[in-house]
């Protein structure tokens, strides 16, 4: 028998852990298992994974680090945990993606790249009497190898006088040149130009070309006195002005502005073009006169792996040793189903669940063992096809000697697992508890699992009338990624799910879906990115019910008392909100040789406002405990309030009833942003018929979550509207009035449509990957 929390205990043992919504869990999982964490989205899974298990690692190895070299990294922060035994090294594979850069690469994430440019190094076709190259020289991102017109970026920005003035038959005054700020500093400009002697009132064709050019692409910054128009009721002095071209302003504001916003409109005006010096190779020509198998480097990061794969071949002893470590490396990217990728597509536009694939796949061959791996849904944005193979990936992992906890949504995964810990029963204050931790097939004993329901109920669901178009959408002929003139028809009034393998070219065909487009009346597109960035923003910032619950505290007689208006009750601007933490309600604390670690305001204790503020009740609450109300206890609080109610009884309908009305966007998951974005919608008057398009609006979401979620989407087909959803769950497709299936692979084997019709019909095409996995979620009736 082995002694709990001795040297040999099998098992990590977890005591009093207290993290987020955690109830003082005690729970003990085996080492060396797949071990899968579930429960409703807000359980407390997460706080248990993530949250506890691996920051508690994590602090541990920090421990180990030299105190300076701490500040290099970013840490989680101690867990709110009595104790953890038996708890090894630990490895977190998240679903978060770092700040989008233009230079990283599906080769840079899994470090091929490195490997293709020693292949081309020391085994390229050199030209006679060209000088061996390093490996640096074949790098876009290096000095030696980027090239220096485009800077190893592969296109150049450049502004045209088209782009910077759409309409020459205005004059300079009456806004002719769109790119310029607006008010006082675009009024600034124009007044400069006056001053150095333009005509700003005739309309811009008519002025003469060689002025055009120099106003629009000048680098010069003249400075001229500027006499303002005299206002009646004020008085502007002369001032001096510098003059900056249209270009000028537009790159400086493109390259340099902090705000998302003004770089947005800057890039408007920009063009975009390959680089005409490299043709978007993004090298230097010495590089690019290399070749392995009759291609340059740059060829061969843009095929898909799959196909690079089957091109390497060594002819000389060094290359066939380069070559075999390159597509022994190459393997566990395409056992992952992400072999319609190229070494040089850009990170930014790959899907967190494709991030958190490849940084799998670099594990398979890292060789680590005794460790325990952490991932946050695997699965997600994976067709049924390719989770199999996640299994397998899994499996191979455990096999290594490690220990793989999963925290995921996915009923196939969680039947593949050895152990399962099951958390809820509900979200928020509702769940945080254990309810099981064993075997996966002792869950069905667990009364109150809403995982158990799902995951052994084998009863067909009640079959569902198939609803009749009223219309038709024509999208296409569609020539983009690996669409081929592609036409695609979508039925209008009915719920329509889009499938397909990954990369099979879903995402690219309903993002040709505008509102220009005809039988489009009313387009709400609602995808996953963040509502915010920063912790000002919150759930009840977004959805405009912060708005109203400010009006009735400065409606009460306290406020009115004392002269409170709305602003007030903003934590976002003075007066109102304690001004030691801004209305952060944290602060910074700097450690000497230890990173900056942030704590409750020392004035406010995370409160945000000053005292003052906090005396202004509203039904016995202060404006602070009202934003720490979940939205299920407020919408008993704000019964009375109907403009509060309308915005909360939505939020309540997708599921979200755990999440606190001050939560801060940062703390959200894209599936929760997601929801957030539709109840904002939903609590709309929708008179107009609407186009609803959803991008795998389940990523995320336990099978209960989905059936709320479905739910409400199928309302909005009832009432009239139209519902697109890309969809790898079949449970939502099986219920779809409408399937379009892409594939029959990804990438270049992709891109076309393979069946359309009704998921009956879709779940007899020949050629689809989809349509096994759709005949078993299909009720018996339909198949």
């Amino acid at each position: 028998m082995h002694d709990p929390g001795g040297p040999h205990d099998p098992y990590v043992r977890v005591r009093g852990a207290r993290e987020h919504n955690l109830q003082g869990v005690d729970v003990d999982i085996p080492r060396d298992v797949l071990a899968v964490f579930t429960g409703v989205s807000g359980s407390g899974k997460s706080s248990l994974a993530f949250g506890t298990i691996y920051a508690e690692a994590q602090r541990r190895y920090f421990e180990s680090v030299a105190p300076y070299a701490r500040r290099l990294i970013h840490q989680v922060g101690a867990p709110k945990v009595a104790e953890i035994t038996g708890l090894p090294p630990a490895v977190s594979l998240q679903q978060r993606r770092a700040a989008p850069m233009s230079r990283s690469s599906v080769g840079t994430v899994t470090n091929l790249s490195n490997y293709l440019r020693m292949l081309f190094s020391r085994a390229g076709d050199y030209p006679p009497g060209a000088e061996r190259l390093d490996s640096d020289a074949f790098s876009p991102n290096t000095a030696v190898g980027a090239c220096p017109e485009c800077h190893g970026l592969g296109r150049v920005h450049r502004t045209t006088e088209e782009s910077l003035v759409p309409d020459p038959s205005l004059s300079i005054r009456e806004g002719a040149i769109a790119a310029w700020p607006g008010a006082w500093q675009g009024k600034n400009l124009r007044d400069i130009l006056d001053a150095l002697g333009h005509d700003v009132d005739r309309p811009w064709r008519e002025l003469p070309a060689e002025q055009r050019q120099w106003i629009l692409f000048t680098d010069e910054q003249p400075v001229v006195t500027v006499h303002p128009v005299r206002d009646a009721d004020r008085i502007q002095r002369p001032y001096q002005g510098t003059y900056m071209s249209a270009r000028r302003y537009v790159m400086k504001t493109f390259s340099d502005s902090r705000s998302p916003t003004l770089r947005a409109k800057a890039e408007r005006f920009l063009t975009s073009a390959p680089c005409p010096v490299c043709g978007g190779s993004r090298l230097r020509p010495q590089a690019l006169a290399v070749t392995f198998a009759g291609r340059t480097i740059a060829e061969l990061a843009a095929l898909p792996l799959v196909e690079l794969t089957a091109l390497l071949h060594g002819t000389s002893e060094t290359a066939r040793v380069l070559t075999e470590d390159l597509r022994a490396r190459i393997a566990p990217v395409l056992e992952l189903g992400l072999g319609y990728l190229g070494l040089d597509r850009a990170t930014p536009t790959l899907s967190a669940g494709e991030l958190q694939r490849l940084r799998l796949a670099t594990q398979l061959r890292s060789g680590l063992f005794g460790v325990v791996y952490v991932l946050d849904e695997p699965s997600a944005g994976l067709h049924p096809a390719d989770t199999e193979a996640l299994l397998t990936v899994l499996e191979r992992l455990k096999t290594a000697g490690n220990s793989v906890f999963v925290v995921e949504h996915h009923l196939d995964v969680m039947r593949g697992a050895d152990w399962l810990v099951d958390v809820g029963p509900h979200a928020g204050e509702h769940g945080g508890r254990v309810l099981h931790s064993g075997p996966v097939a002792d869950l069905v004993k667990v009364e109150e699992s809403a995982t158990a329901r799902y995951l052994f109920d084998r009863s067909p669901a009640p079959a569902r009338q198939l609803r009749t178009a009223r219309g038709r959408l024509t999208v296409g002929p569609v020539t983009r990624h690996n669409l081929r003139g592609v036409t695609a028809e979508f039925p209008l009034g009915v719920f329509t799910a889009v499938t397909g393998v990954s990369g099979s070219g879903k995402s690219t065909l309903i993002g040709e879906i505008t509102e220009e487009l005809p039988g489009v009346r009313r387009l709400v597109s609602v995808d996953q990115k963040p509502i915010g960035r920063t912790p000002r923003s919150n759930l009840a910032t977004y959805t405009g019910l912060f708005d109203v619950v400010r009006k009735e505290f400065a409606a009460t007689e306290e406020a009115r008392s004392r002269g409170y208006g709305v602003g007030r009750f903003s934590f976002n601007v003075a007066g109102g909100r304690c001004e030691t933490c801004q209305g952060e309600g944290f602060v910074s604390v700097e450690l000497l040789f230890l990173p900056s670690t942030y704590a409750p305001c020392p004035d406010c204790g995370g409160a945000r406002y000053n005292p003052e503020t906090l005396e202004v009740t509203y039904r016995g609450r202060n404006i602070a405990q009202v934003l720490d109300l979940t939205v299920e206890s407020a919408a008993a609080f704000f019964a009375g309030t109907p403009a509060v109610a309308r915005s909360l009884a939505t939020l309540l309908d997708v599921g979200l009833g755990y999440l606190r009305l001050g939560q801060p966007a940062t703390e959200l998951s894209g599936g929760e942003a997601q929801r957030i974005k539709l109840a904002s919608e939903l609590q709309r008057d929708r008179r107009a018929r609407t186009l609803y398009l959803l991008d795998e609006p389940t990523t995320g979401l336990h099978p209960a979550d989905v059936e709320v979620l479905m739910g409400r989407l199928h309302g909005l087909v009832d009432a009239g509207h139209t519902v697109i959803v890309v969809e790898h769950d079949m449970s939502v497709v099986a219920g779809a009035d409408w399937v379009i299936d892409l594939g029959p692979g990804g990438g270049d084997a992709g891109g076309r449509i393979v069946a359309a019709g009704t998921p009956r019909e879709v779940a007899g095409a020949a050629k689809s990957a989809t349509a096994p996995y759709l005949t078993r979620a299909l009720r018996p009736g339909e198949r």
